[in-house]
């Protein structure tokens, strides 16, 4: 498995005490992708090919992890890249989270948080200066999650999905929150 494998003993109510989280790793796919294009195109509204899919985990799997449950089931997952941006300048470097979703039996028991902080904690060790996504306006637990987390909205993109639904843009500042906790702010 994954060096990054992590498990949780069921430490929060109603988890199974087989509970793994895992980096993705190329070969992974046979087993899984099948199980990532499903879960998302479930719960996400955006339909993606299975190149889109390919072009996040080929190039940054280590940025995506998995939840697996009971026989190595797939419960959530995260898939995520780290880019230069060149719009600012100086240039930032910038992760960003494409699709997050977990199956509906499993949500509200910290799988996706858990996901999220796992992601950003990769992109803050390769020098990430921010992270960003889109969620739909309509999405009350997802802004509730990653706003938890600190991120901020930024943005509201108007009729930004294909359904016709607005979305947020959603940042967390990474780099001014290291500058502030070196200065003794945080």
């Amino acid at each position: 498995m994954a060096e990054l494998e992590t498990r949780d003993k069921g430490k929060a109510a109603g988890l199974p005490a087989e509970l793994r989280y895992i980096q993705y790793e190329h070969a992974l796919e046979k087993q899984y992708l099948p199980s990532i294009r499903a879960l998302i195109s479930k719960d996400l509204s955006e339909p993606y090919s299975i190149y889109v899919y390919r072009y996040f985990l080929y190039q940054w799997g280590d940025l995506c992890f998995m939840a697996l449950g009971p026989k190595s089931s797939l419960l959530g997952v995260i898939i995520c890249k780290l880019e230069t941006h060149q719009s600012h300048s100086p240039p930032t470097l910038r992760g960003y989270i494409a699709m997050l979703a977990v199956s509906e039996g499993w949500r509200n028991h910290g799988i996706a948080t858990t996901l999220v902080r796992k992601a950003i904690d990769v992109m803050v060790e390769r020098n990430a200066d921010e992270v960003v996504l889109e969620t739909e306006e309509t999405n009350v637990p997802a802004m509730k999650l990653y706003e938890r987390l600190g991120f901020i909205r930024s943005k509201k993109l108007h009729r930004y999905y294909l359904n016709g639904n607005s979305a947020y843009r959603l940042v967390l500042h990474l780099k001014k929150m290291a500058d502030m906790a070196g200065e003794g702010l945080v």
